[in-house]
């Protein structure tokens, strides 16, 4: 016997050698303008049972597996009660689990109590992937993330205060190039002021069947930022973020012109000059052919 995923499967990049497991099929909000990811889902959460069979069939073939990523969209949109339940079926299938992670959105993170989120931290979840996309309420509103600012910084600091780690996405190039500073100050704003772990930047990159979306729902003229000028909305950010908590920062996803890595506030000389090296056309970027979600 083998698991039989409901696809497509996505997971993030440093989940690629973890065991998946589907707690839910779809997103639960599902609105995001740029995203095609489960367009073809419709979110509902996974039996018990089922999950269950799937936990047994993973333990017998992968006995010692120590991470475990919950798909699809956002796991924790299931109640407190439920993830609970299959937390605790992970911990006894797997005796050498260290770590469960899933995908979060701000307001599932803000409709969990600090109590739930507290045992949820107890019982292994320790890891959520945040898509931030962006700081600016103007952006945040074009791209339909039903969020703002605000709410993205209190779910931030309250998933931080339960001692949960939060790996936060930006996707540059999210404001086009009549917005490109309004999106990278927002940003610069919420980031340094709510703490993240782990903190990556994507570059906006719209599946064909996402494009008509993005530009209806962008309300104008949308005008994509070429490699150079998306370096520069990197620069800014930056040079300008003082975080609350040191950071642990990548540009590595496949979707980025230039492959950045280190840690801020530490390292941020050694990535503006990478970074102006590119810009200046000194170092090379990575081929378009390369390149993708």
């Amino acid at each position: 016997m083998h698991l039989n995923y409901d696809m497509p499967l996505y997971r993030p990049p440093s989940e690629a050698n973890n065991l998946i497991i589907q707690a839910t099929l779809g997103c639960s909000f599902n609105q995001c303008s740029f995203c095609s990811m489960y367009t073809e889902k419709q979110y509902k959460p996974r039996s018990l049972n089922d999950i269950a069979q799937d936990i047994q069939i993973a333990s017998q073939q992968q006995p010692d597996t120590q991470r475990i990523f919950l798909a699809d969209g956002d796991a924790l949109a299931l109640p407190a009660e439920h993830l609970l339940n299959i937390l605790q079926r992970l911990q006894s299938a797997f005796p050498r689990l260290t770590r469960v992670s899933c995908y979060a959105t701000p307001s599932n993170i803000l409709h969990k109590t600090e109590a739930e989120l507290d045992q949820l931290k107890k019982n292994q979840l320790s890891l959520l992937y945040l898509g931030i996309e962006s700081g600016s309420d103007l952006i945040l509103k074009k791209i339909t993330k039903g969020a703002s600012q605000r709410g993205i910084a209190d779910a931030l600091h309250k998933a931080h205060n339960s001692g949960i780690k939060v790996s936060g996405t930006v996707i540059l190039g999210l404001g086009g190039t009549q917005y490109w500073q309004e999106h990278i100050d927002g940003t610069v704003a919420l980031m340094s002021k709510a703490p993240v772990s782990y903190l990556s930047t994507l570059q906006l990159f719209l599946h064909e069947s996402a494009i008509k979306n993005f530009k209806t729902k962008f309300n104008e003229p949308f005008e994509s930022p070429d490699d150079i000028a998306i370096l520069k909305e990197q620069h800014r950010l930056i040079a300008n973020i003082n975080p609350p908590i040191p950071v642990i920062f990548r540009s590595n996803h496949a979707s980025n012109a230039l492959a950045l890595a280190g840690v801020l506030p530490k390292d941020r000389k050694k990535l503006l000059t990478q970074l102006a090296a590119a810009i200046a056309g000194d170092k090379p970027l990575r081929p378009e052919y390369l390149r993708g979600l």
